[in-house]
């Protein structure tokens, strides 16, 4: 189903986010609707895989195994998003060498870093490129490997290989959720292939992440928190992750 989320709808699933449930009636007495626009919301966003139905209210679902379609994505925690892409751009060196991969953040980093100079950019996201190719400034190579339709995203055993070519300053990775043991996850087991090789030809590892990552289940772990030199986010990491993040020395800012 080819579904957008309006504002309230997201603001639904970020609410949901951070109290795992909720009635239908305090749904609709928080955003001043009535119960029956509520409902419809609900059966449109369980008909879209935004969140699941039980008896009297609604939950976030629990799936380890497929993450939200890319255009669902784009929308939720859009502003979160920018702040978090603002500060990764303004932190990034001009002249640097990049690795960017997959994800709604790094897309919005990528348009952020438009103003920086000199960038020389591999990335396994044709979005990215895309928005990058503006800058004449830049040079972007686009990896090789087998195009996702559903978000143009590159994948595969080539995009492995043509990855391991570079060894560049700084490997900028989103991600789809962070576990409480400290591992990063994602879905897509080949994705994630990819992502495990920009972390080790990064001679540093930047996390962009916004707080609905943290606590978030799936299916495939990509890394380890303390294989990352600095982490972006919207908001203070609750625990444990704040003590894995402080004992593994990873930089945090946070971008309120």
């Amino acid at each position: 189903m080819n579904f957008v989320p309006n504002p309230r709808q997201s603001s639904v699933v970020e609410l949901l986010r951070e109290q795992g449930s909720t009635s239908v009636e305090a749904l609709a007495e928080r955003f001043g609707v009535t119960l029956q626009t509520v409902r419809r919301d609900v059966s449109l966003m369980a008909e879209a895989g935004l969140l699941a139905r039980f008896h009297g209210g609604v939950r976030l679902p629990v799936s380890t195994t497929e993450n939200l379609a890319y255009r669902q994505r784009q929308q939720l925690n859009n502003s979160a998003k920018q702040r978090i892409a603002s500060a990764v751009a303004e932190a990034v060196p001009d002249g640097s060498s990049l690795i960017i991969n997959i994800g709604t953040t790094t897309e919005a980093i990528a348009r952020e870093l438009l103003r920086r100079k000199g960038l020389r950019v591999i990335t396994n996201n044709l979005n990215v490129a895309s928005i990058l190719a503006a800058n004449p400034d830049f040079e972007v190579i686009v990896a090789g490997g087998m195009v996702r339709s559903r978000d143009n995203g590159i994948v595969g055993e080539a995009t492995v290989a043509f990855i391991r070519q570079f060894k560049v300053d700084i490997g900028l990775i989103g991600i789809s959720a962070i576990e409480s043991d400290g591992t990063l996850r994602d879905f897509d087991y080949r994705e994630v292939s990819v992502a495990r090789m920009i972390i080790e030809q990064s001679r540093e590892v930047w996390l962009a992440a916004d707080h609905s990552k943290f606590n978030r289940p799936a299916m495939v772990e990509l890394a380890r928190i303390d294989q990352l030199a600095a982490l972006y986010t919207d908001r203070p990491p609750p625990a444990p992750f704040d003590t894995l993040l402080d004992e593994a020395g990873v930089r945090c800012a946070v971008c309120p």
